[in-house]
């Protein structure tokens, strides 16, 4: 009998701006958990999401997937969201795929003791794309 991987989700509320962060392992099973808990902030009113991935102690492809949908549904929103301190797991994937830009490694992102992080060059992009994504029919928001 095999156990499901687990994946734990934490949000932490600050003005306008959450973290979140997650331990565990991102795959095809937990990537509803990914989307139900950034979409959340959305409906809550936040528009600034840093996403803590330290603990990520395992990814595959449809991590980076989940990732790029909440980048995209976040900017539609006129929010921002970034990846900080990838795994060795996450930045393995990264690093294969080219998609390093969705990361910024800055500690206490939430302290105030540093201006917001830049939006990455991926941010930047999807705001100049013309919206592609629908609202996903009976997903949280």
């Amino acid at each position: 009998m095999s156990v499901q991987p687990i994946l734990n989700v934490y949000r932490h509320y600050t003005d306008n701006r959450a973290l979140v962060t997650l331990t565990g392992e991102i795959n095809l099973n937990s990537v509803p958990l990914v989307h139900a808990s950034l979409e959340r902030c959305l409906h809550d009113g936040i528009r600034a999401i840093d996403a803590d991935v330290t603990a990520v102690t395992f990814c595959d492809s449809s991590s980076l997937d989940a990732f790029g949908y909440a980048l995209l549904h976040t900017a539609k929103a006129g929010g921002s969201l970034q990846l900080h301190h990838p795994s060795p797991a996450l930045e393995r994937l990264a690093a294969l795929t080219g998609s390093g830009s969705l990361f910024l490694t800055l500690p206490d992102a939430l302290a105030g003791s540093r201006p917001p992080p830049r939006p990455s060059p991926l941010h930047q992009a999807a705001h100049r794309l013309a919206p592609a994504m629908p609202a996903r029919p009976g997903g949280v928001l």
